[in-house]
């Protein structure tokens, strides 16, 4: 057995809020933060532990003031967003074009000062769908609201009651870390379960991957510039690879890349 350590690998928490009819009888809330067990199960494929990171929400008994995620920075190895909610519009500078798509502003908060945290620790950060659009938000990009109804000739990048069944191709930006990752390969398929996208990409960031399509960016990093750091994330659900299934990207070079980099800020 090696001696050595495994990594801890910090996961934003996922936030299940409870109905209007308010809190059970003798229970202070029913407000759930929750780990999906395939975002799990992803980590762990790379012989590293997922440690959720808990969330301040509105109403709780802990304080905003009491959670230090300075602290989390400094004790895990690295950080990976999971997908959900839609980013709240005011994140962006604009308002919600639809209630449904007013998106999750508490959870925001929460996981822009995750990242802040875990970016000024020199920890690498990883974002999977929601988590690149959070990040090309937080760094100063805007989203789509809704691709069908604002991006003309779009192809469908969700289907409903298919979920990760739907997929559709990408692109690999060439001479991009992305692509130098995968030698050879140009073209792949992934899933897809978002309406929203990049519409502006943050500036000093990258695009790694793109749907031939309509163009949608789907893969994102920080530029290499010095002192940039490990800042990646993918549109996709890399947790819901299927081995050996042709209707998905192997993601797990990409997993190591980002194990690597933890490894490496380690020292």
């Amino acid at each position: 057995m090696s001696s050595t350590k495994p990594l801890l690998i910090g996961v934003s928490a996922r936030i299940y809020y409870p109905g209007s009819q308010g809190p059970l009888p003798g229970v202070f809330t029913k407000t759930l933060h929750y780990l999906e067990q395939s975002v799990a199960h992803w980590v762990l494929s790379g012989h590293a532990m997922a440690v959720m990171i808990p969330a301040v929400t509105k109403g709780s008994i802990v304080l905003r003031s009491d959670l230090d995620l300075n602290d989390y920075a400094l004790a895990l190895d690295g950080l990976v967003l999971q997908g959900g909610n839609d980013v709240a519009p005011e994140c962006y500078g604009e308002q919600p074009l639809h209630p449904d798509w007013a998106g999750d502003a508490v959870r925001d908060r929460y996981e822009i000062e995750l990242i802040d945290a875990f970016v000024k620790a020199g920890k690498p950060v990883f974002g999977v769908c929601r988590g690149l659009q959070l990040i090309n938000v937080m760094f100063g990009g805007t989203l789509w609201q809704d691709i069908a109804t604002q991006v003309p000739g779009a192809r469908a990048h969700r289907e409903i009651g298919r979920y990760e069944k739907h997929y559709h191709d990408i692109v690999l930006e060439p001479a991009s870390r992305l692509a130098a990752l995968y030698p050879g390969v140009q073209r792949a398929t992934t899933n897809s379960i978002h309406h929203q996208s990049i519409k502006t990409l943050a500036p000093g960031f990258v695009v790694e991957a793109r749907c031939p399509d309509d163009g949608t960016i789907e893969a994102i990093r920080r530029g290499p510039e010095v002192g940039a750091g490990y800042v990646a994330a993918v549109q996709w659900h890399p947790e819901f690879h299927e081995p050996g299934s042709p209707d998905n990207f192997d993601d797990s070079a990409m997993l190591q890349d980002f194990l690597a980099a933890c490894r490496a800020a380690k020292v």
